[in-house]
């Protein structure tokens, strides 16, 4: 039986490499492995490639890494309420394979977001086949040397439990690492986790480390006046 329980988060973290790439799971200020970004945080891995759904908040998960510009590059579907993520990111000019194949790479639709000036937009085309008549596109799968989750419950196998919507991108991020690193609300021993309840099984998480009861912040407080 191999125990795969860290005593610390630093520990778990400590040989992550400078300009690593990283799934990190968690969708707003749900299911973020917070702890863990925090040991990273202090541990000084820099030049870092993050895959997630957004890069953080300001001031918490992954927004601490891009505050400090240890993150060379993120890929990520929304940018949300992150003033530091928009600021980084509408700033300079970049290359884009959004729009390749449109107007937009034609020049026929300019872009502007903050006065700043167009989008340059450029990409080698991406390879097609057909199949049945239809035509497809090859997308090939994520695959990150790290991956850091959050679940409410695990094994000392590695076996997961994620809670309600803290389920969010945790799975899918815990599936692309080579080596992932799972913290988790309450550690129990093997067997106590019922296998239909597991939602990742300990084959894809290598590192556990217990955290205790982590709380989920507002992020945008609304009161009625």
């Amino acid at each position: 039986m191999v125990n795969k329980v860290f005593a610390t988060a630093a520990e778990a973290v400590a040989d992550v490499p400078d300009g690593a790439s990283l799934a990190v799971g968690g969708f707003g200020l749900v299911g973020i492995p917070s702890v863990l970004i925090d040991a990273l945080l202090a541990q000084g891995a820099t030049d870092l490639e993050t895959v997630s759904n957004n890069c953080g908040t300001d001031g918490f998960g992954l927004g601490l890494l891009l505050e400090q510009h240890r993150i060379r590059r993120t890929i990520s579907s929304y940018v949300g309420a992150n003033k530091e993520f928009a600021r980084q990111y509408l700033s300079p000019a970049f290359y884009t394979p959004a729009g390749v194949g449109t107007q937009v790479a034609d020049g026929g639709l300019p872009i502007r977001y903050d006065g700043q000036g167009g989008i340059a937009v450029a990409s080698k085309p991406k390879e097609t086949r057909e199949f049945d008549g239809e035509a497809f596109v090859l997308e090939r799968a994520i695959r990150t040397d790290f991956a850091l989750v959050h679940a409410w419950k695990g094994d000392r196998l590695g076996n997961l439990v994620y809670r309600e919507t803290a389920r969010n991108f945790n799975p899918d991020a815990a599936g692309a690492g080579r080596i992932t690193i799972a913290q988790v609300e309450y550690l129990v021993e093997p067997g106590e986790i019922d296998p239909a309840e597991v939602h990742t099984p300990g084959i894809f998480v290598q590192r556990v480390v217990e955290v205790g009861k982590q709380e989920t912040g507002i992020e945008n407080r609304t009161v009625r006046a």
